[in-house]
C-alpha cells in the first residue's frame, strides 16, 4: 500500500467525523439559545397538512424540472438522453447526495459515464458547469430581492454578486475565447485542454444564459412554497426579504460540511430572519422544512434505485454477480 493510498484512506476517515463535529457543535449552540421545549412547542403548534403538500410538492417539483435541467445540459454537451431514462439515476444520486453533496454529484457523473459510455471527466465537468450556474443563478435571486427590498446588507450582496460575476467573466474569456492571464501564461502548461473542462470549452454565452434561465421556475417556485408553509408555523416574512436571503440560505445549505446539510441551514434561518419570528418558530420551520424536503427526495431516490441499477448493469452481468 503506497503513502498516498494510506493518506487517502485516512482522509476519507477523518472527513465524516469533521461534519459530525461541526453539526453538533452549531446545533449545541443553537439549543444552548433555544430550550428544547420551546422547539417542542413550536413544532406541536403547527398546521401540518398545508405544510405538508407545500414542502412536498416543492420536493417533487424541485426533483422533475432538476432532472429535466440534467436532459438539456446532457443534450447540448454531449448526446441526447431520453427525460424518462434520466428519472432514476437524478434521483438515486439524491440518495448518496442526502449523506455528501460532492459524492452525489460524483455518482452522478459516474452514472452518466457508463451510461453513455463517455469519458467520466467530460460528464464531471458538465455536473460542475450545472453546480457553478445554480450558484449563479441564486445571487441573481438574491439581487433582485435587495433591490426591491432595500435590505442593509445591500453593500455586502454586491460585493458578492460582483465577485461571481467576475469569476464567470474570467471563466468565460479563459475557456471560450483563450484570454489567459499573465500568470498562468507563465506556467509550463494550462488545464485549459483537460477533459473535465470540455463543458466549459463548449459553452457559449447564450448556453449560460439559458442554463440559468430555465434553473429560474424551480427557485419560485421554492420561494413560493417556503414563503406560504411559513404561514402554517405561524412565521410571517416579507416576500421580498424571503427572496433576498433564501438563496444564502439555500447556498449555505449547498456547503458540504455537515451531516445531512444540517446545522448550516438552520442557523442561516435565525440569523437572517430572526427579526420577523421568535427563534424558536423559525428553528421548528427550518428543520420541519429541510427534513420533509430530504426525505421526499431520498424516497424518491430509493423507489428509483432499482430501476437505475438495472438500467446501468445488463442482465448477463446480474447473473455473473449472483453467480459469484
Amino acid at each position: 500500500m503506497t503513502a498516498a493510498t494510506v493518506l487517502q484512506r485516512r482522509r476519507s476517515a477523518v472527513r465524516p467525523l469533521v461534519a459530525v463535529t461541526v453539526t453538533l457543535a452549531i446545533f449545541a449552540v443553537i439549543v444552548r439559545r433555544v430550550p428544547l421545549p420551546a422547539i417542542a412547542a413550536a413544532l406541536r403548534d403547527v398546521d401540518y397538512p398545508p405544510f405538508l403538500v407545500l414542502m412536498i410538492g416543492n420536493a417533487l417539483f424541485y426533483f422533475l424540472w432538476d432532472t429535466l435541467v440534467l436532459a438539456v445540459a446532457i443534450g447540448w454537451f454531449h448526446a441526447p438522453v431520453p427525460y424518462r431514462e434520466l428519472l432514476p439515476v437524478r434521483a438515486s444520486s439524491y440518495v448518496v447526495g442526502f449523506f455528501n453533496t460532492n459524492l452525489g454529484r460524483g455518482a452522478l457523473a459516474a452514472y452518466l459515464a457508463r451510461r453513455m459510455k463517455a469519458p467520466l471527466l467530460q460528464l464531471g465537468g458538465t455536473v460542475i458547469f450545472l453546480v457553478l450556474t445554480e450558484y449563479a443563478q441564486l445571487v441573481i435571486w438574491a439581487m433582485l430581492g435587495v433591490a426591491g427590498s432595500r435590505a442593509n446588507v445591500t453593500a455586502d450582496l454586491v460585493a458578492v454578486a460582483a465577485a461571481v460575476a467576475v469569476a464567470w467573466l474570467v471563466l468565460f474569456l479563459y475557456f471560450r475565447l483563450h484570454v489567459t492571464p499573465t500568470r498562468l501564461a507563465r506556467l509550463a502548461f494550462a488545464p485549459r485542454d483537460w477533459q473535465i473542462f470540455r463543458t466549459f470549452r463548449l459553452a457559449t454565452a447564450t448556453r449560460y444564459l439559458q442554463m440559468v434561465l430555465l434553473r429560474a421556475p424551480m427557485f419560485v417556485v421554492s420561494l413560493c412554497t417556503h414563503y406560504y408553509a411559513a404561514h402554517a408555523f405561524g412565521i410571517h416574512i416579507p416576500f421580498l426579504q424571503l427572496l433576498a436571503f433564501l438563496p444564502a440560505i439555500f447556498m449555505l445549505a449547498a456547503l458540504p460540511v455537515t451531516v445531512a446539510h444540517l446545522g448550516t441551514t438552520q442557523a442561516a434561518w435565525i440569523f437572517f430572519f430572526g427579526a420577523y419570528a421568535p427563534v424558536p418558530q423559525l428553528l421548528a420551520f427550518s428543520l420541519a422544512a429541510h427534513m420533509v424536503f430530504s426525505a421526499t427526495r431520498a424516497f424518491i431516490g430509493i423507489v428509483l434505485l432499482p430501476t437505475a441499477y438495472f438500467d446501468l448493469v445488463p442482465a448477463s452481468g446480474r447473473e455473473v454477480s449472483h453467480a459469484a
